[in-house]
């Protein structure tokens, strides 16, 4: 089976070249970011809004836990 890494290594990387060589295939992976991209802005907005929704549960149950004076 080692003998076969080299020339396997080499036909990958050949395709890879190949691959991004292409311009139809450079502009897929242009869409395929800016696509990414968008769907990152919103998990971190959805995120961030959980996290303030968690945070204002954790207030609200530290101010319940505070002595009573």
């Amino acid at each position: 089976m080692s003998r076969w890494y080299v020339p396997l290594t080499m036909l990958g990387l050949g395709s890879i070249g190949a691959f991004l060589l292409s311009e139809r295939d450079r502009n897929s992976l242009s869409a395929t970011s800016e696509n990414c991209d968008e769907r990152c802005l919103e998990w971190n907005a959805s995120a961030q809004s959980e996290l303030d929704r968690i945070q204002a549960a954790l207030s609200r149950i530290a101010e319940s836990l505070e002595p009573q004076t």
